[in-house]
C-alpha cells in the first residue's frame, strides 16, 4: 500500500462536474451535521491523508483495528476512523443508503454509501486503542462522552474538501506537499510532528534532526483538535511564522495539518508515521512520550516515554518511514548553547524551563529569558495570555438546591463590582432557566444542555476579559469537566462547591422542593431520586452552615486573590 514520495497519492474526490451533479441530487438525502472531529476526518479521508482508506471503517475492518492494528486485509493501520451519530439519526437508517455529509454551516461535503451501522463495545475500545478505559484520557472521555452511542461504516465520494479561512497559504494537502517536493528536488524529507509553540530547543533538535537523516525539514504542526488546554493553534501558528526565517530557506518549509489527534501515545505515533508517508515525508521525529495525553485517574503517566518510539521501530519498514529520535535538549550555561543531555559535559550548569514553568511565567507576567525562546514567540504568546490580573475569568458554583451557590454568588458579584476593572455577569441558575432556557425541562438531557448553555455564555464572557460568576447545581461531574474544558481555552476556571448538607439544604427549603421530591412528586430531584457527583478536586470548598454569607464571598475573593486573578 506504500507509495514513492513522488508519486500522486489517490484521493477520493470526484470532478467538478459530478460533485455538481451530486450536489443537486443531495437535497433528498438524509444529513448528518459533522462534529469539529469528523469534520477533520472526513478532510484527511478524502485527500489521502489517511490513504489506503476509502472511507468509514466497518465493522470488520474497526474490529480488527481496535484488537490488532491492522485492517481486516492486514494492512497496517492503528487508528479505528469511525462516523459516530445519535441513535434517533441511526434509527432513520437502512444499510446501503447514501447520506450526505455536511459541515456545521450545513454546506455539503461528501455522499457517503452507508454499508455498516452497530454499536461498538466502546469500553474494549478504549482498553485496546489507549491502553486503558480511563475517562482521564481526553480521547476516552469523548468516547463515551461526546461521541454518539452508533458508528456507522461505509465508503466516501469526496464533493469538496472543508472551507478555511485562516491560514490558506500554509495548508496543503498530501498531493501538493508531494509536487512541492518534487518542484525542489526534495528525496529525503523529515516531518516534525508538533501540537506547541517552537522554542530554541525544539529549533535545535530539528536542525540536528534533519542533519542525522541528511533530510530537508518538514514542520507539519497539528491544527485541528488536539488536547483540551492546549495553546490555540491561531496563536501557534503565529509563532511559527515568527521563527521560520531562523531557519534555511533552502531546506525547510512548514504546512499545516487538519488532524484530529488522539492522544493515543504508542498507536498515534505509528499513525502520524503513516499520515506523514502519505504527504510525501521519508523521515519523522518520534519524541519522548509522542503524543502522550498526560497523567491518568491515579495520578501515573498513560504510557512508558519510550514506548511509542519502540512501537514506531518495530513497525518501521511497514510504515514506510523512517524513525528519527527525538534528543531532550537542554541549555548549558557555561557553553552558551543547546546539547543532548546525554552529551552534556561533565559538571555543567543545565538550565531548563518547563511547560508548567513557562505558563507560571506567562501567567504572572515574569521575566522569560532569551535562550530558552525567541523573542518573537514570547510577544505572541504574551498577547494571548496576558497576567492573569488582566485576563477574565469564570466562577463556577456547584452543590444542592438550598446549598446557598446563588447566595454566596450575589455576594460576591457586589464585592467584585466593588473593586472595579472588570465586567461581572452572574449566570444564576434560576435567571438562566428564565431567560435561556425558558423551554427547557428537567430531564438528565435538559439539564446537561442547560449547563452546556451556561458554559458558552461564560466561556464569551471570559474571552473577552470579563468575570462570569455561575450558580447552577451543575450535578454532573463529565459536564462540569466539558464546561471546564470550554472556558479554560480562554482563562481561568474557578470551580466552588459549595458542600452544605442535604439534611441542612433540606432545613433551609422555603419551597417545599425536597418534600415534593420525598413524596414522588417531582422526578429526578438532584440528591434525592437522581445522584449529585462531588467534585473531588475543586479550586475551593465552602460550607455554608452557620457560616455568614459575607465570609464564603471573602473566602471566594481570597482564592482569586492566590490564584492572582485579582489584585491583592
Amino acid at each position: 500500500m506504500q507509495l514513492p514520495n513522488l508519486v500522486p497519492i489517490p484521493e477520493l474526490y470526484v470532478s467538478y462536474e459530478s460533485a455538481q451533479k451530486l450536489k443537486a441530487e443531495a437535497g433528498d438525502l438524509p444529513s448528518w451535521d459533522l462534529t469539529p472531529r469528523q469534520i477533520c476526518d472526513l478532510e484527511l479521508l478524502m485527500n489521502g491523508g489517511f490513504y489506503p482508506l476509502k472511507g468509514f471503517l466497518g465493522p470488520e475492518d474497526y474490529d480488527s483495528v481496535v484488537t490488532d492494528m491492522r485492517l481486516a486485509d492486514g494492512t497496517l493501520w492503528p487508528m479505528p476512523i469511525t462516523l459516530d451519530v445519535s441513535q434517533g439519526f441511526a434509527d432513520g437508517l437502512e444499510e446501503g443508503q447514501d447520506i450526505a455529509l455536511r459541515d456545521q454551516e450545513g454546506v455539503i461535503l461528501a455522499i457517503m454509501s452507508v454499508t455498516d451501522k452497530w454499536t461498538p463495545d466502546k469500553a474494549k475500545e478504549a482498553k485496546h486503542v489507549f491502553g486503558e478505559d480511563d475517562s482521564a484520557h481526553p480521547a476516552v472521555n469523548y468516547l463515551h462522552n461526546v461521541a454518539g452511542p452508533v458508528y456507522l461504516g461505509g465508503p466516501i465520494t469526496g464533493i469538496q474538501q472543508p472551507v478555511h479561512y485562516d491560514f490558506k497559504a500554509r495548508r496543503d494537502t498530501p498531493n501538493e506537499l508531494r509536487a512541492y517536493f518534487r518542484k525542489l528536488g526534495w528525496r529525503r524529507i523529515v516531518a516534525f510532528q508538533t501540537r506547541n509553540p517552537l522554542h530554541r530547543a525544539h529549533q535545535e533538535l530539528t536542525f540536528r534532526a534533519a542533519k542525522e537523516a541528511q533530510a530537508n525539514l518538514l514542520i507539519h504542526p497539528v491544527v485541528g483538535m488536539t488536547k483540551p488546554g492546549d495553546v490555540d493553534h491561531f496563536t501557534r501558528v503565529r509563532c511559527y511564522e515568527a521563527v521560520l526565517d531562523k531557519y534555511p530557506a533552502a531546506t525547510t518549509t512548514i504546512s499545516l495539518l487538519n488532524l484530529a489527534m488522539r492522544m493515543a501515545g504508542p498507536r498515534e505515533a505509528v499513525w502520524h508515521g503513516i499520515i506523514r508517508r502519505n504527504h510525501g515525508c521519508t523521515h519523522m521525529i518520534v519524541g519522548r512520550d509522542h503524543a502522550g495525553p498526560g497523567k491518568n485517574s491515579k495520578g501515573e503517566d498513560f504510557y512508558d516515554p519510550y514506548a511509542a518510539q519502540e512501537l514506531f521501530k518495530e513497525h518501521q519498514s511497514e510504515i514506510g518511514i523512517e524513525m528519527v529520535d527525538f534528543k531532550h535538549m537542554v541549555y548549558v550555561q557555561e557553553k552558551a548553547q543547546y546539547y543532548p543531555r546525554d552529551e552534556v559535559p561533565a559538571d555543567a550548569t543545565i538550565l531548563d524551563i518547563s511547560g508548567t514553568e513557562l505558563r507560571r511565567r506567562l501567567r504572572e507576567g515574569l521575566e522569560i529569558p532569551e535562550w530558552f525562546s525567541f523573542g518573537e514567540v514570547v510577544a505572541e504568546l504574551r498577547r494571548r495570555y496576558p497576567p492573569r490580573s488582566q485576563q477574565g475569568f469564570t466562577v463556577f458554583f456547584t452543590g444542592l438546591s438550598g446549598s446557598g451557590k446563588s447566595t454566596v454568588a450575589n455576594a460576591l458579584l457586589v464585592k467584585l463590582m466593588e473593586m472595579g476593572g472588570r465586567p461581572v455577569t452572574l449566570l444564576d441558575g434560576d435567571i438562566v432557566r428564565k431567560n435561556l432556557s425558558s423551554e427547557l425541562g428537567f430531564s438528565k438531557e435538559h439539564r446537561d444542555l442547560n449547563i452546556r448553555r451556561i458554559g458558552y455564555v461564560a466561556s464569551e464572557i471570559t474571552k473577552n476579559g470579563g468575570i462570569a460568576i455561575c450558580a447552577p447545581i451543575a450535578p454532573y461531574a463529565t459536564t462540569r469537566r466539558a464546561v471546564r474544558e470550554d472556558i479554560e481555552q480562554y482563562g481561568a476556571f474557578v470551580e466552588v462547591h459549595v458542600a452544605t448538607s442535604l439534611e441542612e439544604c433540606e432545613r433551609r427549603d422555603r419551597k417545599g422542593l425536597y418534600r415534593l421530591a420525598r413524596e414522588g412528586k417531582i422526578k429526578e430531584f438532584t440528591g434525592i431520586s437522581d445522584p449529585y457527583d462531588t467534585p473531588e478536586a475543586p479550586e475551593l470548598r465552602l460550607d455554608t452552615e452557620n457560616v455568614e454569607v459575607d465570609h464564603c464571598a471573602h473566602q471566594v475573593l481570597l482564592k482569586l486573590e492566590q490564584m492572582g486573578l485579582v489584585a491583592a
